[in-house]
């Protein structure tokens, strides 16, 4: 069966991976836009330095995808031991904020507490994000951190998301909290506490991996190769990318499904209303170095405070030797989400650096401005998968559709799910097992 595999990040990578094993399936090509594969996944090699895009690390509830994950680390890896912090009016309160309240100044500690003791929204049915975190929380941590905080990463109003989001967040029993507020640090998702990163290479090790380990004589990975029409004839698919077009019996899209829509042949005018209404976020990633260490032995860092234009930094210093270059400086993936013409999007390239420079003074990292060198600026445009409100209904539709044209939607923005890596490789195995069992049935 000719299977042709649109996008070679992890989802496009891991689904030839799972097929490669299967009968039948010795011939399958993946088409990516891309100069190399990877996707999301991908690192950034820069002057000597590596980065993400964005803090990528290995960790899941998921025990098999997990191993299969470190299984295809050839260099190894790291293990480590999450160390989060939230960054609250100048004080390090730890990841979750929930489970670090003693930290806080006592007039808000004291809100925290007595909101979610005496919570007035905790027997309503939650149906969108904020009315999860009252519900859950209470007003005072939602509104000192929660809701701040998931306003400024989705630069959207979190009552126009649904819960998708939030709806596997553990609620916090009174003992705990009490506990917190009295000065335990309470160590929360212990899934996350314990993670691995690969000593070399990256995140990027992890695709790579799997890249290694695709049989040659049956996957074959073609880059450069932007799709740009797909057209079906009598059950036989012709996609169309770069100057070259593939006929296939079989397609497999892991690309947005925003650009899957643009190239196919048959798409419906609803069609392209139901994905024009899809929600996502793009990302600026700035990867700088300082010449000194001012925040420690730490990982990641939420910033809620809206006057600050990224909301998460995270030291790549702390993820092993290969990426600490010297003892007297310290290395920062910074996070800015952006969606297109907004306010960060119509940014200069000075002023945006200027605001992430007057970021790094105020959180503390930096003492001056000019100690910030910039090392690379890295911008993605598929980054974060929105929920709104209408998500749910424009993913059925969009869905069913293709379902019934006989193309497999998977991926982060190929089937429009925010999936970690760990999620990806579940679907994809699924995926996989389902692909098999049809073709037995026919």
């Amino acid at each position: 069966m000719k299977t042709i595999i649109l996008g070679a990040g992890l989802s496009g990578i891991s689904t030839a991976y799972f097929l490669q094993e299967e009968k039948g399936f010795d011939d399958i090509t993946l088409l990516e836009m891309e100069s190399t594969p990877g996707g999301l996944c991908r690192s950034i090699k820069k002057n000597g330095y590596i980065y993400d895009i964005g803090p990528h690390i290995l960790f899941s509830k998921d025990k098999e995808m997990l191993e299969l994950m470190l299984s295809v680390l050839d260099e190894g890896k790291n293990d480590l031991v999450r160390s989060n912090q939230i960054l609250y009016k100048g004080i390090k309160v730890q990841y979750p904020f929930e489970n670090d309240l003693s930290k806080l100044p006592k007039d808000d500690l004291h809100y925290c507490i007595n909101a979610f003791n005496h919570n007035p929204y905790e027997n309503y049915n939650a149906t969108n994000m904020i009315q999860f975190f009252l519900k859950t929380f209470g007003e005072g941590i939602t509104n000192t951190y929660l809701r701040p905080y998931n306003e400024k990463i989705w630069k959207y109003d979190p009552a126009f998301m649904n819960t998708s989001m939030v709806d596997r967040i553990p609620k916090p029993t009174e003992e705990e909290i009490r506990r917190s507020a009295a000065g335990e640090t309470i160590q929360g998702y212990l899934h996350q506490l314990y993670f691995s990163f690969p000593t070399k290479g990256g995140i990027e090790a992890v695709p790579n991996g799997f890249l290694r380990r695709l049989d040659k004589n049956k996957c074959k990975v073609v880059t450069d190769s932007k799709v740009t029409k797909i057209e079906k004839k009598n059950d036989v698919y012709y996609v169309t990318a770069g100057e070259k077009t593939y006929e296939a019996d079989l397609v497999i899209s892991t690309i947005p499904v925003q650009a899957l829509t643009s190239a196919y042949k048959d798409a419906t005018e609803e069609l392209k209303e139901k994905v024009a209404d899809l929600r996502y976020n793009s990302i600026i990633i700035s990867f700088v170095k300082l010449p000194y260490d001012l925040c420690g032995e730490n990982f990641a860092f939420m910033i809620p405070d809206k006057n600050v234009i990224f909301h998460r930094i995270s030291k790549m210093d702390f993820l092993g030797d290969e990426y600490h270059h010297s003892k007297e400086e310290a290395t920062y993936m910074i996070e800015v989400t952006y969606r297109k013409n907004d306010q960060v999007d119509t940014m200069s390239e000075e002023d945006f650096k200027k605001a992430i420079k007057d970021g790094l003074v105020t959180i503390g990292f930096a003492k001056d401005e000019k100690d910030v060198e910039f090392i690379d600026i890295t911008k993605y445009q598929y980054a974060y998968v929105i929920y709104d409100l209408n998500h749910t209904s424009n993913m059925e539709f969009i869905r069913d559709f293709y379902n019934k044209e006989g193309i497999i939607l998977n991926g982060r923005f190929g089937n429009f799910e925010y999936w970690n890596m760990d999620r990806i490789l579940r679907e994809s195995l699924e995926l996989k097992n389902r692909i098999v069992e049809n073709v037995g049935e026919k």
